[in-house]
């Protein structure tokens, strides 16, 4: 039995390699054979301050008083901030903040509500 992959796009077991591709015989689909030797991603993990896995859509709490840049307000302890978004960068999370407005949050001031 050979050991090359199933076609992803069928699932038939008799693929074949043509120089640099894999062929499916049966649907004629081809795919390159880096593909499959391509190490996949880590999935990001971020983590509250407390170690607790945060998701898009989660609600958090400010767990340390925050100076808000550009302006002389401050994100007391305690707020609540709904309906959270997880992205790359410096800040982990967007999210928008009654009375202050649209905001990013590094992961280790906020704890899972």
């Amino acid at each position: 039995m050979s050991d090359l992959p199933p076609c992803p796009q069928c699932g038939s077991v008799y693929t074949y390699v043509d120089g640099v591709q894999y062929v499916c015989p049966e649907c004629a689909h081809e795919w390159s054979v880096q593909d499959d030797t391509a190490p996949a991603e880590p999935a990001r993990v971020v983590r509250d301050a407390h170690g607790n896995v945060l998701q898009d859509g989660d609600t958090v709490v400010v767990i340390k008083d925050l100076k808000v840049r550009g302006s002389g307000s401050v994100l007391k302890m305690g707020t609540r901030v709904k309906n959270i978004r997880l992205v790359e960068g410096d800040h982990d999370i967007d999210c928008r903040i009654p009375g202050i407005g649209a905001m990013g949050l590094k992961s280790e001031f906020v704890k899972k509500a």
